[in-house]
């Protein structure tokens, strides 16, 4: 923690402006905004979709500059949906429509809010958060169940200082997939330290906060434990939000069409636990630690390019001595310069990532990360195990074939073999769980997601992910295990993606959400997920069918 001190005195230094707290990664939330980019056909000042989770005060100006544009909120459920994020964000939007009209006593006041305070130098809003279902698995002799209790609080004081606590205490029994991943690495996913929970279930406790200040009127910084998603996709093979939240520093400058965030996150190291015993318990887990750079421009009215770098580095390797490279602070540095100047044994990645409303309703984008690259090797075309990249490349077609809120995306990624992996800690993960991609490595993946609002208050959602993998037997690491070390790998050539145990998995999600009172949702869902594969263990079939009552949090998926 000592380490952290340095970049929050230096940057706390600025003076403070108008301060707002981040609208939490949700992806039903964050894909309406995405909707509402592309329908406008160009990139809004100031607006950069691709560092998730946003802020609340450009989230109300953006929708704001919309409204007066005639092909954006054209529908119903467009309108329903611009009342919906004025009336989230009351503080920014000051929306007539977000008081309640039967407000009880002096509670729901506002439609958001449980309770609120509106003073001028105090802004207050807290709202219970709640998630109870139960699901029948084809797999499971027991139900599958979720039981999430808890409070959601943010506010501004002087409209200086803004807070945010997401506060959750949670018991479930997972669907038998996720209860397979956890008899390999007994980790709950999404999640870090856990227990035991009667027979087959797992308790957890969830706290995500964080506090945020403007430096300058284009610099804000932010103190927190919660987590992040970088990209335009569904999913992110940069930074995603799969793993449980972390500890980060943040500071991110907002000027004409450039973006650019810092941003250092503290993370866990390859922490297990037992079945039988919950997480490990009486000693302090390994750390680790990731310096991150996302730099991004609006190149004209309809094209985003961005560019990052990230550092996963723990001072407790063996080949770093114990070191903690100050360097890694610097804010605008090439961290690969760091690395060599230092002989840094350091797990290095850098890439890009862009998004092109190309023509009228469709958004083009993709990402690609290098972990490492060695031309000739690769000219050779002899498989060489050292040359490690990923892909995207994905679609989204808003209102398709000119049905009104019928939304289409599709996707493609692939990540070849020992990919995000290292000899060290370091390895592209936190909490034993992957920072980019849930599948690890040695993979291609296909996604199609179809979205459809066809009342305001009803969504309609089917996703449906096809991948093929290569698995590995016991004591072998053909490089889809991110956490093994990849010195001990089968071969140094001849490698190729989806090389090992072919795994072929067919996953399908049907989703109806129907909003009764603002952000209370009841979700029927139902799942198909069938696994095939040479070896027993990922060779099984799934059927999968909930319901659930879920207040102010997002949904809980488990999409591998």
């Amino acid at each position: 923690m000592r380490y952290l001190l340095f970049p929050i005195t230096f940057l706390s230094l600025g003076s403070v402006f108008s301060q707002s707290t981040n609208a939490p990664l949700n992806e039903d939330y964050y894909h309406w905004l995405t909707r509402y980019e592309i329908k406008a056909g160009r990139l809004a000042p100031e607006w950069f979709t691709s560092v998730r989770p946003m802020k609340r005060n450009a989230l109300v100006a953006f929708v704001d500059s919309l409204q007066t544009k005639d092909n954006v909120f054209t529908s119903r459920a467009d309108q329903f949906n611009y009342e919906y994020f004025r009336n989230d964000n009351w503080e920014w939007s000051r929306a007539e429509s977000s008081t309640s009209k039967k407000p009880f006593r002096k509670l729901y006041q506002k439609k958001s809010d449980f309770a609120h305070v509106d003073q001028p130098d105090f802004d207050l809003h807290v709202s219970p958060v709640l998630y109870v279902g139960m699901a029948k698995d084809s797999r499971l002799a027991d139900w599958a169940t979720i039981n999430t209790r808890g409070v959601e609080i943010r506010g501004m004081i002087d409209k200086k200082i803004g807070f945010y606590t997401f506060l959750t205490d949670n018991q479930m029994v997972l669907p038998s997939w996720a209860q397979d991943q956890m008899t390999l690495y007994p980790v709950v996913p999404h999640e870090g330290f856990w227990k035991n929970f009667k027979n087959n279930g797992v308790d957890f406790f969830q706290a995500r906060a964080h506090i945020d200040f403007n430096l300058t009127k284009h610099i804000y910084m932010q103190l927190g434990h919660d987590r992040t998603f970088i990209g335009n996709g569904y999913r992110s093979l940069i930074f995603s939000d799969y793993s449980p939240p972390n500890f980060f520093v943040r500071a991110n400058a907002k000027v004409w069409k450039l973006n650019y965030l810092f941003q250092l996150n503290r993370l866990t190291g390859n922490e297990r636990g037992t079945i039988g015993g919950g997480s490990s318990a009486g000693r302090r887990y390994p750390e680790k630690y990731m310096a991150f750079h996302h730099a991004s421009v609006n190149i004209g009215k309809k094209f985003n390019l961005g560019f990052f770098e990230s550092i996963v580095f723990s001072p407790s390797d063996s080949l770093s001595g114990g070191t903690f490279d100050m360097g890694y602070l610097n804010p605008v540095i090439f961290y690969r310069a760091i690395e060599q100047q230092f002989g840094s044994s350091d797990n290095a990645l850098l890439g890009l990532d862009f998004k092109w409303n190309a023509v009228k309703g469709i958004q083009l984008y993709g990402q690609f990360v290098l972990d490492e690259f060695v031309a000739r090797e690769l000219l050779g075309k002899r498989g060489w195990w050292g040359n490690k990249y990923a892909w995207q490349l994905g679609a989204k077609w808003i209102d398709a074939a000119g049905i009104s809120n019928l939304d289409v995306q599709l996707e493609a990624n692939q990540v070849r073999p020992y990919t995000y992996s290292h000899e060290t800690l370091s390895n592209y993960s936190n909490y034993s769980q992957a920072l980019a991609h849930p599948l690890g490595a040695n993979f291609t993946e296909w996604v199609g997601i179809l979205r459809y609002q066809p009342l305001p208050k009803l969504n309609l959602t089917a996703k449906a992910f096809y991948a093929r993998i290569g698995r590995d037997s016991t004591n072998q690491n053909f490089g889809a295990d991110l956490l093994k070390n990849y010195r001990v790998r089968q071969a140094d050539y001849g490698n190729y993606i989806g090389q090992g145990f072919n795994n072929n998995v067919l996953f399908a999600d049907f989703t109806a959400s129907y909003m009764f009172k603002h952000n209370l949702f009841i979700d029927l869902k139902y799942v198909i997920r069938n696994s095939k594969s040479d070896l027993a263990f990922y060779n099984n079939n799934t059927s999968f069918a909930s319901i659930a009552l879920r207040w102010n949090i997002a949904q809980r998926t488990y999409e591998f």
